[in-house]
């Protein structure tokens, strides 16, 4: 297995940190433009003597610099900006690679699987939206799908909340405040009575519970959870839609900023100056909730139907708390974890089906859950 991965970010160094640990990994080149992040996954690392991977200085805009690194590499695993996912998914094609990313948009996930036919006439696969929701969640899905005859409900939770919440949004910023905001503002895709329909974010509170030391906590609506689960189970599934986990209070706080323009992508003139409402905001929440501490992801799957004639409820939940010794948080391991594994099947075979496809039809439900649960992520699943 040679695996190209592109970002050094949170989610990249996370994904690098996984790849290593499987002895049959040949070769990993770790990617990006920042000649200091490169730098900082060294000492994150922290293997000198680790011969397996290669840092390369490259900007993700050169097209011709990206296609030379991905030769000699069976497999690309995007963790950039979502933006750049179609073109680096072209890319990849056209040099027979596979390919997956960590998504987070309806829209590029669209126009990569537009590239179904080329890549299977190529002989390789696209797996989009390959992070924890959108991503391993899909999986989830797929998995619970085996267990029953007929399915009425699926309904999906994910959070990323600090275990000791503060002020001033009981939160901290887990991934990428772009990443956050998107999830924030765009429309959200779910089945209800039978059919897709949008609705809007940051709306739909309801109440759910968790075992201590989180309590009582709200789930709203937010974009890119179902990812592609609402066109591949139309006509299976009654009911599937996707909600946020935070700690109360939290909706009506983004809500009020969003409704006062402060998510807006257009410029704004203030004084003498123009700004983009959306770009002070992103300033302010990186300022005010990067804060220390430990954080955790919380996930509840819960779908109920039909099963020889009986009803049935099955439910799988995840309580994480990261990984203080090898210094990897709750949500790194959360989301890099499932697209080093599905990277780790496009390379060795264990994903079999070749064009561009979604992973709830391609990824091999009990084998991903079996090696995630290797990897220490456990896994509650339980029918009644």
């Amino acid at each position: 297995m040679q695996i190209l991965v592109l970002g050094a970010g949170w989610m990249g160094r996370a994904a690098v940190f996984d790849l290593l640990s499987n002895p049959k990994l040949e070769k990993v080149t770790l990617v990006d433009s920042d000649a200091k992040q490169l730098k900082d996954v060294e000492k994150f690392l922290n293997a000198p003597n680790e011969l397996r991977i290669k840092y390369k200085k490259a900007d993700i805009d050169d097209a011709e610099a990206v296609a030379k690194l991905m030769a000699g590499h069976d497999t690309v695993l995007s963790a950039v900006p979502y933006r750049y996912n179609f073109k680096l998914a072209k890319l990849a094609v056209q040099n027979g690679c596979n390919f997956c990313d960590l998504g987070g948009n309806n829209t590029i996930v669209d126009e990569e699987l537009s590239l179904d036919d080329k890549a299977a006439k190529k002989g390789v696969t696209i797996v989009p939206d390959c992070g924890l929701a959108p991503g391993m969640v899909a999986v989830l899905v797929a998995d619970g799908m085996t267990l029953f005859d007929s399915v009425e409900d699926v309904h999906i939770r994910v959070g990323g909340l600090p275990v000791e919440p503060k002020p001033p949004m009981n939160y901290k910023l887990v991934f990428s405040v772009g990443g956050l905001i998107n999830e924030y503002v765009e429309p959200c895709i779910k089945i209800k009575d039978g059919k897709v329909i949008t609705e809007e974010p940051l709306i739909d509170v309801e109440e759910l519970e968790f075992p201590e030391p989180f309590g009582k906590l709200e789930a709203f609506n937010t974009s890119g959870g179902t990812s592609t689960l609402p066109k591949t189970y139309l006509g299976k599934v009654k009911n599937l839609d996707y909600k946020t986990i935070r700690y109360p209070g939290h909706c009506a706080q983004f809500k009020t900023l969003m409704d006062l323009g402060l998510m807006d992508d257009k410029p704004l003139k203030v004084g003498g100056s123009r700004i983009i409402p959306r770009e002070l905001l992103s300033q302010l929440l990186i300022e005010k909730l990067t804060m220390g501490g430990k954080d955790s992801v919380l996930v509840r799957v819960e779908m109920t139907g039909k099963k020889d004639g009986s009803s049935r409820t099955v439910r799988y939940q995840i309580i994480d708390y990261g990984d203080e010794l090898n210094k990897l948080t709750a949500m790194m391991r959360l989301t890099s974890f499932p697209i080093s594994v599905v990277a780790q099947m496009l390379s060795d075979g264990t994903i079999t089906k070749k064009g561009a496809c979604p992973q709830e039809v391609c990824v091999p439900p009990a084998k991903f859950i079996s090696e995630l649960e290797k990897k220490g992520i456990r896994i509650e699943k339980t029918v009644s």
